[in-house]
């Protein structure tokens, strides 16, 4: 007898170690804590964990098994933990029930009939649970595994926070099962927390994103290409998302085309949908793409009949024809009301018919209609018959077909300029009959104007003979005609002013007008002949920068609309002189105000107002605007302040333009001012929006402090302004930086903003946060993360007093914007 308990006791050890290196659990065995289920390639193991160190719950879980941090994609038991280590069993019962017990008293804690609306009590059934490489735990019948939707259970049916590559989300109509994405309640407790990821099949199915009962954002709907709120409707070489809608599902998925990244969508505890990416160079997960981050993706910001633009300011207006429902509470910044008609629809009035609005993100779309086979032409006729239809579009932007009708109030639209979609809006025969009227006032201007450029034509060919004459006299300026002509072909949507224009402007660039200067050149102030002062940057002849950053500038800055960023009026060039015209800053540079006598006359609220400005500036730069632009020098230098001391960001000379797909490049020329320069990027020539958020770092504690980061040094430990806030965030006296002259300031207000300004200086780029991010921190009480070191952590008395004297020449550099060229 004992020989046999022996053999007993021996099997079983055996069969343990078989399973921790199998992918497959077979019916009656059973898996204990500190055993493991791996996938054929090692991708993914499931087993038993604990969310942090700090907690004592166990669950049942799948996680990625190589990656340096451990990263759960699934958890079983969410809301019914195991209390001790060592006490959790899954087993796989006949007829293909996955059972986790606590030992200790024998307690099922879940199962996966709990789960699923399929019977699996069938004990002749032959099954095996198998864990894959794309992390889907199945339970399939061994004997008959006729296809991939042949199975018993899986875990693909029953998500947690997260979506992987190749799970359906939405509805599987056959076998009754629903995709819901739920947060965890915080990074140490996965049970379903606040916010929620759902597909509505209401009308046209769509995606929404709901914290607890309240709808926070809508994805939209397929329309043949991407779902409606996506900004970036672009092939992928990475991924692409595929949508199914028949008899049997209503669904969509990510599907990989290069198998080498390890990408995920995850709802975060305090609700930023977002696609995550694996960095193996960093080690490390960075936000590729945030869907819920920007003020025009808040679910129905402008109310009914109003129209989001996130390049405008204020974001919210009413659709043309519309008009606010209450003005008074329109311009206070309450749009909730949304928009009535500027002439109401009669009731099937002779007449009307609809007006097209393009590149908009549609509108909700519960309650709608729709038939795939019909043509848009069809689609016009059969809501243009039926009284209550308000709009309508086409269902499959790809194809141009398939019909959409809407019989209510249209809600939650935005401008897309570069992934939007067209839809007809039913107007009354009066407002139909306006635009015509403009089409035909465009029409005789158009008539006037044919006949005046065919004189010009006619003039111009006699001067053609002219400037043929005059061909060797323009050869003696060739070379510096050449810049004028490399600026001038790019087509400049601008004013072009004359240079004798400007001279009289700034009474001859006189030094009286002189208002400063920085590496582009001196800057003037001016009154033009109608009285407007404007602020003229004359760029100098020994600048390092020349013809490659005056196009950058006048480029992004007249094709960039935004509140918070500087209005330029036009430019010249005339031989040599290349000069930009801009919109004059009474207040001029916040470096004047901040670092000078006058810093004073800053008080904290202003403070604040200027933090938030610049913050949302860069949101636009990076993520909103149509171009997408890393600035690549912010500084306080750079920052103009208006008459009401709103921020303005300037000076885009040394700014880089990025592909929607791009988040980080390199490059062999570093530009910009030491002291807010990132880390990799002065050290390693890599830059990235990250970048900027280093810079906007470091311009935050400057504000905060009223002193500049490069000319500070702490007597005590050597360290530059980021090093000493840093030592005093861990001493837990962060107030201590404070400027002496903010009195009346919020010391909770000013806490959180040197946190915030702690996680845009970490040393990594994948550590800090994107701008979306640091927007919704500075306009939220959430929950900050704990900062890491910050880049420029510096420490004289570790190096020893032989190095001392290099980090400290390191540190006194002239605080100048710089541009040198790296060896590759």
């Amino acid at each position: 007898m004992e020989v046999i308990t022996i053999l007993l006791l021996c099997f079983h050890t055996l069969f343990t170690c078989t399973k921790a290196a199998s992918d497959t659990l077979s019916t009656n065995q059973t898996i204990r804590d500190g055993e493991t289920i791996v996938s054929p390639q090692q991708t993914f193991e499931l087993g038993f964990f604990s969310p942090s160190n700090t907690s004592q719950n166990r669950y049942l879980g799948i996680w990625y098994k190589q990656l340096a941090t451990r990263t759960v994609v699934w958890v079983a038991n969410r809301e019914t933990p195991l209390t001790s280590n060592n006490s959790g069993e899954l087993t796989l019962a006949p007829g293909g029930l996955l059972v986790l017990r606590d030992s200790t008293n024998n307690q099922i804690i879940w199962s996966s009939n709990s789960n699923t609306s399929r019977e699996t009590g069938n004990n002749n059934v032959v099954v095996v649970a198998r864990l894959l490489d794309d992390s889907n735990f199945m339970v399939v019948d061994s004997s008959t595994q006729d296809g991939p939707d042949d199975y018993i259970w899986q875990s693909f049916d029953h998500p947690g926070n997260t979506m992987m590559p190749g799970m359906k989300f939405g509805r599987n109509l056959k076998r009754g099962v629903v995709t819901n994405y739920t947060s965890w309640k915080s990074d140490d407790d996965p049970s379903p927390g606040e916010f929620m990821v759902y597909m509505d099949s209401n009308g046209l199915p769509q995606i929404f994103q709901k914290d607890r009962d309240e709808i926070q954002y809508r994805l939209g709907s397929w329309n043949g290409v991407a779902f409606g709120g996506s900004t970036n409707n672009h092939p992928n070489p990475t991924y692409r998302t595929s949508f199914y809608m028949d008899a049997m599902e209503i669904s969509a998925v990510l599907k990989l085309i290069n198998k080498s990244v390890l990408t995920k969508l995850t709802v975060t505890p305090d609700g930023n949908m977002g696609q995550w990416n694996w960095n193996n160079r960093t080690r490390r997960w960075f936000l590729y793409s945030s869907m819920t981050m920007g003020s025009c993706k808040r679910y129905a910001l402008c109310g009914v009949h109003g129209i989001c633009d996130i390049s405008q300011s204020p974001n919210c207006g009413c659709l043309r024809g519309f008009t606010p429902k209450r003005p008074g509470q329109w311009k206070i910044g309450d749009w909730t009301n949304g928009c009535r008609r500027e002439i109401p629809l009669a009731d099937c009035g002779a007449g009307e018919g609809f007006r097209k609005y393009p590149f908009v993100k549609i509108p909700d779309t519960r309650g709608s209609w729709f038939d795939r086979n019909m043509s848009l032409e069809e689609c016009r006729m059969k809501c243009s018959r039926q009284c209550n239809c308000t709009a309508y579009a086409a269902l499959d932007i790809k194809q141009g077909s398939g019909c959409l009708l809407w019989y209510n109030d249209l809600i939650d639209m935005r401008t897309l300029p570069n992934n939007g979609q067209d839809i007809y809006i039913r107007m009354s025969a009066a407002a139909l009959e306006k635009d015509r009227r403009r089409i035909r006032s465009k029409k005789i201007i158009w008539y006037i104007i044919t006949p005046v450029s065919l004189g010009l034509v006619i003039l111009l060919g006699l001067c053609v003979t002219m400037i043929v004459k005059k061909k060797k006299k323009k050869k003696t300026v060739k070379a510096q005609g050449r810049s004028d002509e490399i600026i001038h072909k790019d087509g400049f949507d601008l004013p072009l002013f004359s240079l004798s224009t400007l001279i009289v402007a700034t009474d001859n660039f006189s030094i009286g007008n002189k208002l400063g200067e920085g590496g582009f050149g001196p800057v003037y102030k001016g009154f033009l002949e109608n009285g407007v002062e404007i602020a003229v940057k004359r760029l100098s002849r020994v600048s390092t920068q020349g013809v490659e950053e005056f196009k950058n500038e006048v480029i992004f800055i007249s094709k960039l609309q935004h509140r918070n960023l500087v209005k330029i009026l036009g430019y010249c060039v005339k031989g040599p002189e290349k000069l930009l015209v801009y919109e004059f800053m009474p207040n001029n540079s916040l470096d004047l105000l901040l670092f000078g006598t006058k810093r004073k006359i800053l008080n904290w609220s202003q403070r604040y107002h200027i933090i938030n400005g610049i913050a949302r500036g860069l949101l636009y730069l990076h993520q909103d605007s149509h171009l997408r632009i890393i600035h690549r020098d912010l500084k306080a230098a750079n920052i103009l302040l208006d008459h009401e001391m709103n921020p303005k960001i300037s000076d885009f000379g040394l700014a880089r333009r990025f592909g929607g797909n791009e988040t980080e490049t390199n490059t062999i020329r570093v530009v910009g001012t030491y002291g807010y320069m990132a880390p990799e990027y002065a050290g390693d020539e890599f830059f990235s929006t990250k970048s900027d958020v280093f810079s906007f770092g470091v311009l935050v504690l400057e504000v905060v402090s009223g002193k500049k980061n490069r000319q500070f040094l702490c007597d005590t430990y050597n360290h530059n302004l980021v090093g000493h806030v840093w030592r005093l965030y861990k001493e837990g006296k962060s107030l201590a930086l404070a400027d002496e002259s903010l009195i009346e300031s919020s010391d909770l207000q000013m806490l959180r903003l040197i946190h915030i300004a702690l996680l845009c200086v970490q040393h990594s780029p994948e550590d800090r946060p994107d701008m979306s991010m640091v927007v919704l921190m500075l306009s939220s009480d959430r929950r900050l993360p704990e900062p890491r070191q910050p880049g420029y952590y510096i420490e004289l008395d570790k190096f020893g007093p032989e190095n001392s004297s290099n980090m400290q020449t390191q540190i006194s550099n002239s605080y100048i914007t710089v541009s040198h060229m790296a060896p590759k």
